[in-house]
């Protein structure tokens, strides 16, 4: 039986090239217009692994998908970062004049903003997934309506690159995650580790962790603070961190039990190199 893997996103979208470069061409792709079906088909065992954008190199972390993680008592298994460069497409055989709007995900009109700076008779929509839109174009045959995508969207729908390239940054990354049900078993000595602390309110206890976890060698390669929701005024921080000695991880680990707070850890695994 072929892996049942979850994406938000139609065939054309980033979310199904990285399936697709994780688990071949003979995985079935069980596609969701949002994220939170994704971490839901997971967690029931109805999908195998799910592949979660977390966060971009120019627009930041994908906050909500932090707390989907967690919510839903997801591992994760390993990250992979994707190359992203958007182009502006539409039916064939018109002009970027003959534009007048353009829908896509928030997270790529933000990242095209000096673009559509340069074009500003292009009203600009949010929408639920690129692909998605590219679909919706070729399907209803919507002139004067673009779609920003990847090449492989304008393949798979029939639409014309009217612009290319068009990302602000050039050197543009996604880091998506894979994710699975169970705790991660893995005879590959892990370098890095993502992990959730709810500190103990008292006065430096954010500051302290951090000194704690420099002195234990662990590079924090990302941090975000979400409020506790049953806890006013108090912060969960959700960490990324890089290291070279796993016994010294371990041993950061367990002092965050012992001294600093709850801990969570979402998952240990190697880092993938863009």
């Amino acid at each position: 039986m072929s892996l049942k893997i979850a994406i938000q996103g139609v065939p054309g979208s980033f979310h199904h090239q990285v399936a697709l470069r994780n688990f071949g061409e003979g995985c079935e792709i069980l596609p969701f217009n949002t994220f939170e079906p994704v971490a839901k088909t997971v967690a029931t065992g109805e999908a195998d692994f799910g592949v979660m954008a977390i966060e971009n190199s120019i627009a930041g972390a994908i906050l909500p998908n932090y707390d989907l993680i967690d919510r839903y008592g997801l591992y994760i298994r390993d990250e992979y970062y994707l190359p992203i460069a958007h182009q502006l497409m539409a039916l064939p055989g018109q002009t970027i004049e003959e534009i007048t709007e353009v829908r896509s995900h928030p997270m790529a009109l933000l990242q095209c903003k000096t673009f559509f700076a340069k074009h500003p008779h292009i009203t600009q929509y949010d929408d639920v997934d690129t692909a998605l839109v590219a679909q919706r174009i070729a399907e209803g045959q919507l002139k004067g309506t673009a779609a920003i995508a990847s090449v492989i969207a304008a393949e798979i729908y029939g639409l014309e690159i009217v612009a290319p390239d068009i990302q602000t940054v050039k050197e543009n990354y996604t880091r998506f995650i894979i994710l699975q049900k169970e705790k991660v078993q893995t005879k590959i000595l892990p370098n890095k580790a993502s992990f959730k602390v709810t500190i103990k309110n008292q006065a430096g206890g954010l500051a302290k962790l951090l000194t704690m976890l420099a002195d234990k060698n662990l590079n924090l390669s990302k941090i975000q603070s979400i409020p506790v929701i049953e806890k006013p005024w108090e912060y969960a921080f959700f960490i990324d961190a890089e290291f070279r000695d796993y016994n010294q991880f371990r041993e950061a680990m367990d002092l965050i039990t012992g001294d600093f707070g709850d801990l969570k850890i979402f998952g240990e695994y190697k880092s993938s190199k863009k």
